[in-house]
């Protein structure tokens, strides 16, 4: 896919912010400093549209980056940080769940776990809430540069392990990727063209 225009459209702290344009949605989701931003600036080739910060749990906001003028990018914020206040971590919960659930115009998810570790019981718990729901989902390994080849194969099928304990299904491939060498940029491209591309081709 070619992208000719990008752009920073607004974030959303609650429900009655979201857009309503019904323009399909690409949602990025996955633990705090997993590399959500800094994957969604590599797949656009653009530094800095989605802010990335060494802090995880700095994210607090679904941010929405309209693309081609056509289809959505939209930044989930992270789970699973600790030092984060449990009121603030329940209230972002709450707009993750909210949006998953409710979002008509979400055609596929982005489901990013880090490749140096072992899926976490978060990720797990996201990615059976995402089978049982019946959303369409991509899981991607991101930071696949900071391993050996060696100790990317043994990590990743060692998580197709894990993840597949759980269940199969739409999300049921794992993708290696990397922010810095373009590794999966393809493969994660080829998934958004396909969902993006049937959205817009099925009866309204």
């Amino acid at each position: 896919m070619k992208i000719t225009s990008t752009m920073f459209v607004k974030s959303a702290f609650e429900e009655s912010q979201w857009l309503r344009d019904g323009r399909p949605e690409v949602a990025f989701m996955g633990r705090s400093n997993v590399g959500k931003s800094s994957m969604i600036n590599s797949l656009l080739r653009v530094k800095g549209l989605a802010r990335t910060s060494s802090t995880p749990g700095r994210t607090q906001a679904i941010n929405f980056f309209l693309l081609n003028e056509r289809f959505y990018f939209v930044d989930l914020p992270g789970y699973g940080f600790a030092r984060v206040p449990r009121d603030v971590r329940a209230s972002w919960g709450k707009l993750v769940a909210d949006y998953l659930a409710k979002r008509d115009s979400l055609v596929l998810s982005i489901h990013i776990v880090d490749s140096r570790h072992e899926p976490t019981t978060l990720d797990l718990q996201l990615r059976e809430w995402l089978l049982a729901n019946g959303k369409p989902f991509l899981t991607v390994a991101t930071k696949s540069d900071k391993l050996s080849q060696n100790e990317s194969h043994k990590n990743l099928a060692r998580a197709r392990k894990v993840l597949d304990a759980v269940g199969s299904g739409a999300g049921g491939e794992l993708v290696a990727y990397s922010a810095t060498t373009g590794l999966g940029r393809e493969r994660v491209w080829r998934a958004v063209e396909e969902a993006v591309t049937a959205s817009q081709q099925s009866p309204s």
